[in-house]
Order: C-alpha cells, then sequence, then structure tokens
C-alpha cells in the first residue's frame, strides 16, 4: 500500500488495485490479468469501430431530453453533418426529432410498458424539417436510468415509395379494371345492336343485289342496242360529210364543216367506247387466240396514224416488230389504236414513238409520247371509266373510256399494262404480248419512213445521249442516227464510263437519279477520257436558277421539248467546236 506520505498526485495503477506497492508490483506482476485487460479494450476498439461505421443509426437518448450518444450514420438520416451537430442540435426527442408527438408518447408508453419494441415504423424530422421513413428498434435501460434508452435506426424511405406506388398502381388497376368492364358491357350491348341492323341490312342488300343485276343486265342490253344502231346513221352522216369536204366550198363554210367532222368522230367514237364497255361488263367478248403478224398489225395502225400526225404537226415514228405473237388481233389493234389516240390528243409538241422490241418471252408493243404527262398520284385512277387526264378546257378531250377499255381488254388476253410517266414531260404505255416467232427487225423495216440524208459534217460524229428516261434515250438516239452520228445512250455517269468507248460530244438531260446533275454527269466523263468534251445540259427545268448554275459551268443549254431542228443547231455548233479545236 502507498504510505500517506506519498504524493496525493501520483496516479494509481493495477498494482495499487490489488494492494501491492510499486515495488511488489514489478516483482509480482500477474500475464493473466494483464491479458484479459488488453482483451477487454480490443474488444472495446471493435465496439467503437462498428458503432462509428455502422450503416443504419444507432443511438442512445433519454426520452425525457435528447441524445446521449450517436453514431455518424444517425445523424447521416437525420440530415445532419456529424453525430456531434445532432446530438447538440436535437435536445428535445419528442418535439425536435419525432414528427408526430403522439407517435412519439405511443413509443414512450410501449417501451415503459414492455421494455422494447422492434421495427416500428415512423416519421423522423430531418435537420431541414422534411420527414424520412424509418424502422426503429428500442431497447429500455433502466440500469442507466429511468428513461434511458438504446436505439437502431433504418431509413426505410425507397421501401415506402415502392409500396406507395403499388398501392397507387392497384388502385389504378383495380379502376381501369372497372372502366373495361363497363366499356365492355356497354359494348355487348352495341354489338347485339349492331349485328341485328347488320343482319336486316345484309337480308335487304340481297333484295336490292338482285335487282340491281337485273337493272345492269337491262341496261347495257339497252346500250349496246343502242350504241350498236345509233353507229349506223353517224357512220352515214360522216360519209357525207367526207363529201362536202372534198367540195369545193367557200373558206367560211369548209371551217364549219370540219367542226361538224370533229364532232361526229368524237361522237363516234364515244358510242364505239360504250359499246365496248357495255361488251366487256356483260362478259360477252371471248378472245380469238390466233399467230399473228405483228408487223402487218402495226404497219396498218402507222398508216392509219400517218393523217393524224400531219394535221397536228408531230413527229410520228414508227419500230416495226417482226414475226408473230399470240393473241387475238382484234383486241390488240384496239388496245393499241387507244393508245396511240391518247397520245396524240395529249400531244401539243414533241411526237409519237410506236414501237415493239423484244421482252424474255414477250414482245413490247409500246406508245411513247412527249405529250402533258401524268402525275404519279394520278397512275391509279387512268384506268377508271370516265377518267380524264387534262382538266376541262385543256384541249381536244376524249370521255375517260379508252384506257378503261385498254385494261379490260388486255386482262381477257392475260397481257400486262406498263405505265411510265413524267408530268409534264411525257408517257409511255405498253403491253406485253406473248410471242409466237419473233426475229429482230431489220435496220430498212425499224422505221415506217425513210430517214432524211444526214449532213455530212455529222458523219461518223460520236455522241453520248445520258438520261434516265429511256424513251428519251431511245427517241434522241433514233434522231441522231438518222443525222449520222455514232450514238452512245447511258441512265447515269456511272454507266457512260463504264460502257462508253469515247464521245465527241456529249448531251446530259440536267434531272438525273439519286439527285445528281447532267452538270456532274458531264465533268465525271470529262475526267475518265481526260479531255475537255464538247457538251450540252438538256433540260425541261426553265427557271433562272437552274439557267444561272448551267451558264457558270460554261455549259451549253437546250429546254424541253427538244425540237429538231434546235437539237440539229446544237449539235452543230458542239461539232463546230470540236473541229476548232482540233485544228
Amino acid at each position: 500500500m502507498k504510505k500517506p506520505s506519498d504524493s496525493n498526485n501520483a496516479d494509481y495503477d493495477i498494482g495499487d488495485l490489488l494492494g501491492l506497492g510499486s515495488q511488489s508490483v514489478r516483482k509480482n506482476y500477474y500475464p493473466a490479468l494483464q491479458e484479459r485487460i488488453d482483451e477487454l479494450e480490443k474488444e472495446r476498439n471493435r465496439y467503437k469501430w462498428l458503432f462509428e461505421n455502422a450503416l443504419h443509426g444507432i443511438f442512445q437518448a433519454n426520452l425525457r431530453g435528447g441524445f446521449v450518444a450517436a453514431n455518424p450514420a444517425m445523424a447521416r438520416i437525420c440530415g445532419y453533418e456529424s453525430s456531434e451537430a445532432l446530438i447538440t442540435g436535437v435536445i428535445r426527442l419528442r418535439e425536435q426529432l419525432f414528427c408526430s408527438s403522439g407517435e412519439f408518447d405511443a413509443i414512450r408508453q410501449e417501451l415503459l410498458d414492455n421494455g422494447s419494441l422492434s421495427a416500428r415504423e415512423t416519421r423522423l424530422r430531418r435537420a431541414d424539417n422534411t420527414p424520412v421513413q424509418v424502422a426503429i428498434t428500442l431497447l429500455r435501460r433502466p440500469d442507466l436510468g429511468p428513461e434511458v434508452v438504446e436505439a437502431f435506426v433504418a431509413d426505410i424511405t425507397e421501401r415506402h415509395q415502392a409500396r406507395e406506388k403499388l398501392r397507387q398502381l392497384n388502385a389504378d388497376l383495380e379502376r381501369r379494371v372497372e372502366e373495361r368492364t363497363e366499356e365492355l358491357q356497354n359494348a355487348n350491348v352495341v354489338l347485339r345492336y349492331q349485328i341485328e341492323q347488320r343482319e336486316r341490312v345484309e337480308r335487304e342488300l340481297v333484295v336490292a343485289v338482285e335487282a340491281a343485276k337485273e337493272a345492269n343486265e337491262s341496261k347495257d342490253k339497252y346500250l349496246a342496242a343502242a350504241s350498236h344502231d345509233l353507229l349506223q346513221p353517224l357512220n352515214a352522216a360522216r360519209l357525207l360529210v367526207s363529201a362536202l369536204i372534198d367540195s369545193d366550198l367557200p373558206a367560211d363554210e369548209n371551217r364549219l364543216v370540219q367542226r361538224v367532222w370533229r364532232s361526229l368522230e368524237s361522237a363516234e367514237d364515244l358510242l364505239a367506247d360504250l359499246l365496248d364497255i357495255s361488251k366487256l361488263d356483260q362478259k360477252a367478248m371471248r378472245p380469238d387466240i390466233v399467230n399473228t403478224d405483228i408487223g402487218e398489225l402495226m404497219r396498218g395502225l402507222a398508216q392509219e396514224f400517218e393523217p393524224v400526225a400531219e394535221n397536228a404537226e408531230l413527229h410520228f415514228r414508227v419500230r416495226l416488230g417482226t414475226g408473230y405473237v399470240s393473241t387475238d388481233p382484234r383486241m390488240l389493234t384496239r388496245i393499241l389504236r387507244n393508245l396511240l389516240s391518247n397520245a396524240f390528243r395529249y400531244t401539243r409538241e414533241g411526237g409519237v414513238l410506236f414501237a415493239a422490241r423484244k421482252r424474255g418471252p414477250n414482245l413490247e408493243i409500246g406508245v411513247w409520247d412527249t405529250g402533258v404527262g401524268i402525275e404519279q398520284e394520278k397512275l391509279n385512277d387512268i384506268f377508271r371509266e370516265f377518267h380524264q387526264i387534262l382538266p376541262k378546257g385543256g384541249g381536244r378531250q376524249g370521255v375517260g373510256l379508252g384506257l378503261a377499255i385498254v385494261e379490260r381488254m388486255a386482262r381477257i388476253l392475260a397481257c400486262e399494262i406498263h405505265v411510265g410517266s413524267h408530268h409534264g414531260k411525257g408517257s409511255c404505255f405498253s403491253i406485253l404480248v406473248p410471242l409466237a416467232r419473233f426475229t429482230e427487225a431489220t435496220a430498212s423495216s425499224q422505221n415506217a419512213e425513210p430517214p432524211p440524208i444526214a449532213p455530212v459534217s455529222f458523219d461518223g460524229l460520236r455522241v453520248l445521249v445520258i438520261d434516265n428516261e429511256e424513251p428519251v434515250q431511245e427517241s434522241m438516239q433514233a434522231l441522231l442516227e438518222r443525222w449520222g452520228c455514232v450514238v452512245t445512250t447511258a441512265g447515269s455517269a456511272v454507266e457512260a464510263v463504264a460502257h462508253c468507248g469515247g464521245a465527241d460530244i456529249i448531251l446530259a438531260d440536267f434531272h438525273l437519279d439519286e439527285n445528281l446533275t447532267g452538270c456532274q454527269a458531264v465533268y465525271a466523263v470529262r475526267r475518265h477520257f481526260g479531255r475537255d468534251i464538247p457538251a450540252a445540259i438538256i433540260t425541261a427545268d426553265r427557271s433562272d436558277e437552274t439557267r444561272r448554275l448551267i451558264s457558270t459551268q460554261y455549259l451549253s443549254i437546250l429546254n424541253k421539248p427538244v425540237k429538231p431542228n434546235r437539237l440539229r443547231a446544237l449539235v452543230s455548233s458542239l461539232a463546230a467546236s470540236l473541229n476548232s479545236e482540233s485544228q
């Protein structure tokens, strides 16, 4: 034991607790006791580490006051920067920690009664006065004080939000089920009513269809008889008018006779179309399939329309096919006659090409024109009865039955009708007819009229034509070859470079496929051949912007529709520039 004379400020150690003096302790140290003390210190440090680093909040508090101790997790849950800030900031749990004083009172009473409570869900107040949902477990510690408690707190905000969302979804689902059930019940009532109405309407429709069939058959029979009977006097009247035309009449009377002639012609065409439609609707027209000489058939039609072309001052070119096709010659003649009539009716400038070419096992007979063309959105309507391409007042009109007859007769012959058109540029109508025997046409038989003598300066002139429209390519090639040129056609610059062995001049359309221009095609060909080939742009675009663009490229320009004399002058100019460069 220490003597009374020992200093009062000296620290007591383990030897004092055991009643031993310092010297005795050094001599009689108990290793086991020291080891136990070290273990207790380690355990205390471990629990302190767990307390400081726990994920859940842990605190000790007095229910009548505030916090005694709290870990950092508890401070974070309550929105404080540190445990010390939480302990100093909350000095009354009832008013400052719990959102509801009544809830605090209920928890306190349960602790006093039972000594503990587990996972009680409640709301605590954060530092910014916003609530936070927690699950709290409390244990009363009467050994530390009458109302001292220790608690574990878990933040369950996400769980609470998920629960609320699920509750809302369930409520919405129940509401939607109720609404849908009501809708289905109402729909069933409406459906039953509609079924009853439909059954009644169907019964009425059966009666109406039968009556319509009878009326339609009567109409067709009457129309066929009336049309046939009216054609006879009209034909006689036309013969009389024809005699008057050949007479030596004064100018005014002759003009009136010409108008009567055209009126009678239109009336006769109308009645003939009505008669054909009537027969087609009654399915009274049956094909008589025979092997037909296509050359003779096309030659007869060409001779029939040559006067029409001369009167309209239009170019009419014919490329006859040779050989035989399997078809009804009367129906095929009517189809081609209607196509030619439309081509001349809707063509103001340029011309019409009537040609045949082999397409696999078929012969394609087509009519190309440089007429008004058809908008793409209207192509599906042109085969309907009484549909006209031109608006009223747009020139000589039909009644809109020609193409309807073409489509129905082609269907009877099991032939395909192909249509291609560009509004403002022209159209192409063609029919595919099965071949019986076909041989390539000779050069002398491909044109119905002999080609004119080409200027000597054009002989052997190599011309490259770039245009994305095949009918335009063929028309240009035919016209230029008549003048003695050697023509190569292409739909694009790539095709021109791939298939053209060389060119003296280039004629390119301005608007090509894939948003490319003729100017770009010209420069691509020039780069490929490595020389500045004379070139011109042919376009239907008359805008100032396009003209300025072409002019800045130092290229000649020619507007569509192309007239032969202007094209000849352009080719002569390009050929002259070629000759000047060679000199």
